[in-house]
């Protein structure tokens, strides 16, 4: 269709440039002279500058409307993906909430967290959905199917068949002129010339005004096309830009409290054969054992010394000590199965051995802390 369009358009102006070569030849009997001339090339460059804006103007009505679509897709596809996050999010939750696991809580606390984090990228990303419908596809779908390129693309067609007209009356004119110049003495040719002509110039004078309409509204249309596209494609850019950034965030506190935890496990003593870590001994056992065994392997039940806490420890019953990076302690007991047990901050009871490391000189205000 737009290939018929054009050739139409290409034939129009062959026909008026042979006009206008006509009216040439015969400017000097009077009728067609040099301003007939110079107003049909006025025409023609407006009739191109038309064509040119109203070319423009489709190509970013078709683009807008692309990005509307890539947006509604997003969305949809967008919309199923939090849904799925949501759901792993839940069960996350739910894992960590039961806490079924008999050797520690480790892996609960990591549940938990991924769960909660999870969470929050969900609402982050349909935040992003909404803002990517309510601030680039509906204000792009408004101004392809709006009033004002519509009403720019009416005046253009009414020009376009006003000029058709315009030529075929310019061609009806070229034949009286051809009978006025073959009888010239006949008045009635002369008055039907006459007639043609007004009606042309009518024509023309019409068409002059409703081309400069039609190019001031088409040339209005292309600019608010242009304007409000690129801004809509900013806005797009700066919602995923800062949906990024949160999600960034989100991950870095994540990964960190994931890394927490990976050390706690780490750092733990080595597992038994059936890969658990067992409890700390009750004191009646720990005292029928009486050896300590120091970090130089010395066995002695009364050697006490003092030890720097290097990974924190979450206690998960209450004879075990809660231990921060940095804590001093006092060691009063190591059992073989890897607790040790000792005094921090005024408190007693047990902890993994390995999470601590001896220290022979400690400020004095440091040991002040121990008790």
């Amino acid at each position: 269709m737009e290939a018929i369009r054009k050739q139409a358009t290409r034939l129009r102006e062959q026909v008026a440039r042979q006009q206008q070569a006509v009216l040439k030849q015969f400017g000097a009997g009077g009728y067609g002279g040099s301003d007939n001339l110079v107003t049909d090339e006025a025409e023609l460059h407006q009739h191109q500058r038309l064509e040119k804006l109203y070319i423009s103007t489709r190509a970013g009505k078709h683009y807008q409307r692309d990005i509307v679509r890539g947006v509604e897709g997003y969305i949809v596809t967008g919309s199923k993906q939090v849904e799925i996050g949501t759901k792993l999010s839940e069960d996350s939750r739910k894992y960590g909430s039961e806490n079924t696991c008999t050797s520690g809580g480790t892996l609960t606390r990591a549940a938990l967290s991924y769960g909660r984090a999870r969470a929050q990228m969900e609402k982050e990303r349909g935040n992003l959905l909404k803002a990517l419908g309510t601030q680039v596809a509906e204000p792009l779908r408004a101004m392809v199917m709006g009033a004002p390129l519509e009403d720019a693309r009416h005046l253009a067609q009414r020009y376009d068949r006003m000029r058709q007209e315009a030529e075929a009356q310019a061609i009806e004119v070229s034949k009286r002129q051809a009978k006025v110049r073959e009888t010239p003495g006949n008045p009635e040719n002369v008055m039907k010339l006459e007639a043609a002509e007004a009606k042309l110039q009518d024509l023309k004078s019409n068409m002059a005004i409703l081309g400069k309409e039609a190019a001031a509204a088409m040339a209005a249309v292309e600019s608010q096309q242009q304007r409000l596209t690129l801004q809509r494609l900013i806005a797009m850019v700066e919602a995923e830009r800062n949906y990024h950034k949160r999600i960034l965030h989100i991950l870095d506190q994540l990964e960190g409290e994931m890394l927490s935890e990976r050390q706690r496990i780490e750092a733990a003593p080595s597992p038994t054969v059936d890969n658990s870590t067992p409890p700390p001994p009750p004191y009646e056992e720990a005292n029928s054992l009486y050896a300590s065994h120091t970090p130089n392997g010395q066995a002695n039940g009364m050697d006490y010394f003092l030890g720097e806490v290097m990974h924190s420890y979450q206690a998960e019953s209450d004879v075990e000590l809660n231990l921060s990076v940095g804590d001093y302690i006092v060691v009063r007991k190591v059992s073989n199965n890897g607790w040790a047990e000792g005094e921090c901050n005024g408190k007693a009871g047990w902890f993994p051995f390995g999470y601590v490391e001896r220290r022979e000189r400690v400020l004095a205000s440091k040991v002040a802390e121990v008790f």
